[in-house]
């Protein structure tokens, strides 16, 4: 069965906010299917069901940097005002979003941003865990190769390289400048 959504699609919609990876109201309603308006009235409706750390409202400028930081094509044109601040949905937040939501599309929709959330997660797991080796090699050179010294500019540049590399990676969503 061909899925709803490309899971790329899905990770391109993850953002860091506050620390937090999350979603916006209003890339989950494409996503379920229905307006922005419909998919907050739902919430509101259930408010008990999405605690402060299922949700957060979002600023202003946190709303814009979300907006204007993607790659697609949005409604307002660049240097235009976010009237509305928008709300941000945790990985639990959207789980529940399924639940007051009641439709087909919800629930295999959710399905797959779960397995996005899933993904994102192995992915930077995989990320320490080189990051690690790697700093374990570096000292290993350090204190057992004499030749470390000779070499030491060459291989400083191969590591710089590599940590330039695994840093570009890692970057998912935006991060606020005020934060």
């Amino acid at each position: 069965m061909k899925p709803l959504i490309p899971i790329v699609d899905i990770h391109n919609k993850i953002y860091s906010v506050r620390g937090m990876r999350v979603m916006i109201d209003v890339d989950l309603a494409r996503l379920y299917g229905v307006t922005t308006k419909q998919l907050n009235q739902q919430v509101k409706r259930n408010l008990d069901r999405f605690p402060d750390d299922f949700m957060v409202r979002l600023t202003i400028e946190e709303s814009q940097s979300a907006i204007y930081s993607r790659s697609q094509s949005v409604t307002l044109k660049q240097g235009s005002n976010v009237k509305y601040s928008h709300t941000a949905f945790t990985e639990q937040g959207i789980s529940m979003l399924s639940s007051v939501l009641r439709s087909e599309r919800a629930a295999q929709v959710n399905i797959m941003i779960m397995r996005a959330f899933v993904q994102l997660r192995s992915l930077l797991s995989t990320h320490k865990d080189l990051a690690k080796k790697l700093e374990e090699l570096e000292l290993k050179l350090r204190k057992h190769d004499v030749r470390f010294k000779k070499n030491a500019q060459q291989i400083k540049l191969v590591f710089q390289a590599i940590y330039q590399l695994m840093d570009q990676k890692t970057t998912i969503g935006f991060k606020p400048s005020n934060s």
